[in-house]
């Protein structure tokens, strides 16, 4: 990849991380999102002596790794760490070549939710058609509230997430892959509103009910164009 693609890159990752603040997924210093460059290599927010946390991502931060956490290239690690979860992203990158991006995140509404014994259910309709069927189709759950930082660790954490863009993390947070950056992301933000609504439901003394199968069966697929594009657009217009 050359050098002009990996500073779009490294502006598009430190863009992801901003959004995940601005949604207040990972509204603190904790947090990271990856994109695989190639079979070995990952770029990753990183950790710098001047860190500010997620909101304050810029490009500077995003740096080129191996997947085993040495420097991508000359200079990329010089005043720079990976996060000490790196395992968590290069593991997923391993096993699942259907990914390409990895987002971790400590939504406070997931890990609420799912410590009160809610699980990600399809309790929307078109409210949220992505998220939707990203529920019904199952949203597991990693029982272990560690720092996932070792590839034991991590491959526990992959072989709960199977084939799925989207595993809890409890007592912890959440992991989010997609084919792409925007995808990662808009997944974990689906999950967090969901969790949200449910917290919201229950706090209210109502009962959370999915939405039937005739229903669900009747939302249409947006397609990419719409969800991701469009969406990935507004979460930057959020910005501002």
């Amino acid at each position: 990849m050359v050098t002009g693609d990996l500073d779009q890159q490294r502006a598009h990752l430190a863009d992801a991380c901003r959004v995940l603040a601005a949604r207040g997924l990972a509204d603190g210093y904790l947090g990271h999102v990856s994109l695989r460059v190639d079979d070995d290599r990952l770029l990753v927010r990183c950790r710098g002596a001047a860190e500010r946390g997620l909101a304050w991502t810029t490009a500077d931060d995003i740096r080129l790794v191996t997947l085993d956490g040495g420097p991508g290239a000359p200079g990329e690690l010089d005043g720079w760490s990976p996060p000490n979860e790196l395992p968590l992203h290069s593991e997923v990158l391993r096993t699942r070549p259907d990914v390409r991006s990895v987002v971790h995140a400590h939504p406070a509404a997931v890990v609420a939710a799912d410590l009160a014994g809610l699980a990600i259910r399809p309790i929307v309709g078109a409210f949220d058609i992505p998220g939707a069927k990203l529920a019904a189709a199952g949203v597991p759950v990693y029982p272990r509230g560690v720092l996932v930082r070792n590839r034991t660790l991590a491959g526990e954490m992959v072989a709960a997430m199977g084939e799925r863009p989207v595993v809890l993390l409890r007592g912890h947070g959440l992991t989010s892959a997609g084919d792409s950056v925007a995808e990662a992301v808009l997944n974990a933000v689906s999950v967090d509103r969901i969790a949200r609504l449910a917290l919201a439901v229950t706090a209210s003394g109502g009962e959370l009910r999915a939405l039937p199968d005739a229903d669900l069966a009747e939302l249409p697929d947006l397609g990419g164009a719409f969800h991701l594009e469009i969406g990935w657009r507004h979460e930057l217009a959020r910005l501002g």
